[in-house]
This record gives structure tokens, sequence and C-alpha cells, in this order.
């Protein structure tokens, strides 16, 4: 069963890029997707309801923002749009979805701002999941949580980290709460697969040859309960596949 989670930067871009193509032949089970930035109806039929495999969009309230994505090719049992917080739920920032006995979490978590202005409402976000994990996690339930978390976890996790350290996404409050996430029992497959080898980055910049010479961050994570991890067999990187400003990353499980 492999899963690939892709922050799209907007799925009507994404689809005049070829999504539906590079879908029909990567052959995987499961596409997760963030920053859809639009609502079901302003999706084209093929993208919103597709034929060939099942749908299910979170959007956010507001028009051409946030909202979250699947594509499955494997039947869901059940999928739950939110946390059930409404400050969260009405910019579509997590969608859960249960199939062949895991609970997954497909997040697109806030922005800090460049202002920083957002930073609490992002903390509050990762307290909001954490507790929602944390009795599950007890229990030993076979949990995946994936997406955009927008925080790079270490400075190995981006190109330029003593140029950031005053810049969202590797503020110290940010990257303590990817702490809290590994503390209460998940791991970041990717990291613990390539555990000292830099230049792995998901997401660039859109100035002019930032990623052709990778200049980039690593933002984009599979974080797997230990009930999953017998089940793991690669977290891959797939900065080749274009059309946004994040690549895809894929989970490969038996």
């Amino acid at each position: 069963m492999r899963i690939v989670s892709w922050n799209v930067n907007g799925i009507r871009s994404a689809a005049r890029q070829g999504l539906e193509t590079w879908w029909a032949g990567a052959g995987d089970d499961l596409l997760l997707m963030q920053e859809v930035r639009a609502l079901p109806e302003q999706m084209d039929a093929a993208i919103r309801d597709p034929e060939a495999h099942e749908a299910h969009w979170h959007a956010a309230e507001r028009k051409g923002y946030s909202g979250v994505g699947a594509w499955s090719r494997r039947p869901i049992e059940r999928v739950t749009a939110g946390l059930g917080i409404p400050e969260f739920d009405v910019e579509g920032r997590a969608q859960i979805l249960e199939l062949d006995g895991l609970r997954i979490y497909n997040l697109y978590v806030p922005n800090g701002g460049r202002d920083l202005e957002r930073v609490p409402y992002k903390l509050n976000f990762y307290q909001a999941l954490l507790d929602d994990l944390q009795p599950r996690l007890a229990r030993g339930e076979a949990l995946v949580v994936v997406g955009d978390f927008n925080t790079a976890h270490r400075p190995i996790d981006l190109a330029n980290p003593r140029a950031n350290e005053g810049t969202t996404g590797f503020l110290p409050e940010e990257r303590a709460w990817v702490d809290r996430f590994l503390a209460a029992g998940l791991r970041d497959v990717f990291r613990d697969t390539h555990p000292e080898e830099p230049g792995h980055y998901t997401w660039w910049s859109n100035r002019p040859g930032v990623r052709a010479r990778n200049i980039g961050w690593r933002i984009d994570y599979f974080l797997v309960s230990p009930a999953v991890l017998p089940r793991v067999r690669s977290a891959t990187i797939r900065p080749d596949v274009t059309g946004s400003d994040h690549c895809p990353i894929a989970l490969d499980l038996d």
C-alpha cells in the first residue's frame, strides 16, 4: 500500500499542470492533498468526483484558501472532516480517513505568517491535534499523521538554518511541537531512515533558481505510531515531481 501526500498549492492550478495524468500513471493507492484552495463546486467534475476512484474534500469556508482532499483507489471506510473544533475546521485544516486498519490524518498546519501574527493559532492547532492523538497512542492504535506541517524540525531540514532562526517555520516554539509529537510516541519515518543526510527537502521558494539549487525546507512529514512501524517499507521524497512549490512524499506499507 502506498500513501502519497502533496501540498498542491491550488488544485485547479495543479490540474492544469497535469495532476490527473500524473496520478493515473503513478499507481499509488491514496493521494492526500493540502492547500487545495477551492470549494468542491469550483472544481471540474473530473477532479471533484472522478469515476475511477473515490474523492473526499474538506474545504475552507473562505474561497481560494487552505483546504484538504483525498483521492483513493481503495475503499475508505470512514471520513471525518476536521478535528471537531470550529476555529480550525472553518479553514479546512484536517481530514481523517479510516481504511485497512489505519487512522490517517491529512493535515495542512497553519503558517505562522511573515509578521508571526498567526503563530499562536498554529501552536493551538498543534495542541488540539496532540489532544486527539494522545489517548489513541495510549490505546495502541495504528495512526498515520501526514501532511504539510509548515515546520522544519532540525537544522538538517532546511538549507539555511542560521538565516531563518527568526522565521516562522523554524522558530524554537514551532520546532518544540515536533519534539512533543515524537515524545508522545510518533516516529518521523523519513528521518529515521535518513538520519544524517542533508539536502532532502519538500518545499522551495518560487524565487528564480531556488529549486534548481535545492535551497529548500523539509516541512512535509509522515509520522506513524508504533503499531504502524512494523508495516513500514520505505518513506521517500519525490523532488522530481513538479506542479507545486512542494513536492510529493510517499510512504510504502506492507
